[in-house]
């Protein structure tokens, strides 16, 4: 999907994905019929890309900071990059 954002295109196409709720639960991959997908830009962005199945409701992308990023990312449980190469550093040891 692509999106225009205050001036900037977002598309998921060109993006790389670093976390998602997209799992194998024993019946499907939807969370109550809906997905989100936290990728980063080439050029250092981040958004959030909303899928659903439901009637009414469109797909979009929702732009977030890199604090925001960061918490999206510990919040999804799949995560096909590692922390360090989606932030540049490596997580604190409590």
């Amino acid at each position: 999907m692509e999106q225009i954002i205050d001036g900037r295109r977002y598309d998921t196409e060109t993006a790389d994905l670093i976390a998602s709720d997209r799992y194998w639960d024993g019946s499907n991959f939807e969370r109550n019929g809906r997905n989100a997908y936290l990728y980063k830009t080439k050029n250092g962005r981040f958004f959030l890309y909303h899928t659903s199945l439901w009637q009414g409701e469109r797909d979009h992308i929702e732009t977030v900071d890199e604090e925001e990023a960061r918490t999206f990312y510990e919040q999804l449980p799949e995560h096909p990059v590692s922390y360090a190469d989606a932030f540049g550093e490596e997580p604190e040891d409590a």
